[in-house]
């Protein structure tokens, strides 16, 4: 557990510009205290002190904002940047060196027990506000946009934006989070936008029509048999 905390730590130097220090890390981190009460909850849980677990998730949750369940099995290096409005379920599996943004839930979309909730694998990035919902999973080294909204698969090396989510393209490789591109919020430079796109296709369509119409009608107007008075 001690190994994995340290490694948290670590990677906030190389994921966050703004940190200064280990001292700035340590006290002014809300992610960081989060992820450190979680990995005592969950050990608690383990162990099968689950009231006590659940105590300090909630303790964590007040003072941070940012709600873990204690049965979540979180890998190593997993960073929340700002973290407000995190809620991360029950049955979530988050792999190593993972960054999500604030504003993001892992959630269920069953009341059914059993897995429910989403799997992250190894260097997936949730930007700000989104939402992954159901037993779904994040493949590696996938970024999700900002308030995006995922509800299936999502394959590794991908970019997924939009409500719901679609993929808009692969990724570089090169592009891990040890890389200094490390893209913040899940986005890549000059992301398309899947809503507009479709708006400006439903438009050129609209104009297309109305063309057809016009032409139609003038053809229409050129056939009307001239009326002959008694």
């Amino acid at each position: 557990m001690f190994s994995r905390i340290k490694n948290d730590i670590s990677v906030i130097h190389k994921r966050d510009p703004a940190a200064r220090g280990v001292w700035d890390v340590l006290l002014c981190y809300p992610g960081l205290h989060a992820v450190i009460g979680y990995r005592v909850a969950h050990g608690l849980w383990k162990r099968g002190w689950f009231l006590s677990a659940r105590l300090l998730s909630h303790i964590v949750r007040f003072f941070t904002g940012i709600e873990i369940h204690p049965a979540a099995r979180i890998g190593s290096g997993f960073f929340i940047d700002h973290g407000m409005g995190v809620v991360i379920g029950e049955t979530t599996e988050i792999g190593d060196n993972v960054t999500i943004y604030h504003g993001v839930t892992l959630g269920g979309t069953s009341w059914k027990k059993g897995k429910r909730h989403p799997t992250l694998e190894e260097g997936v990035i949730i930007g700000a506000g989104a939402k992954v919902l159901g037993p779904l999973t994040v493949h590696a080294n996938a970024r999700i946009g900002s308030n995006a909204v995922v509800v299936e698969d999502v394959p590794a090396n991908s970019t997924v934006v939009g409500v719901p989510g679609r993929i808009i393209m692969g990724m570089n490789q090169s592009l891990r989070q040890d890389s200094p591109l490390f893209p913040a919020y899940g986005q890549i430079e000059s992301m398309p936008d899947p809503v507009a796109k479709a708006v400006v296709c439903v438009l050129e369509q609209v104009h297309h029509l109305e063309h057809r119409l016009k032409t139609i009608e003038k053809k229409g107007n050129g056939q009307h048999p001239v009326e002959k008075g008694p």
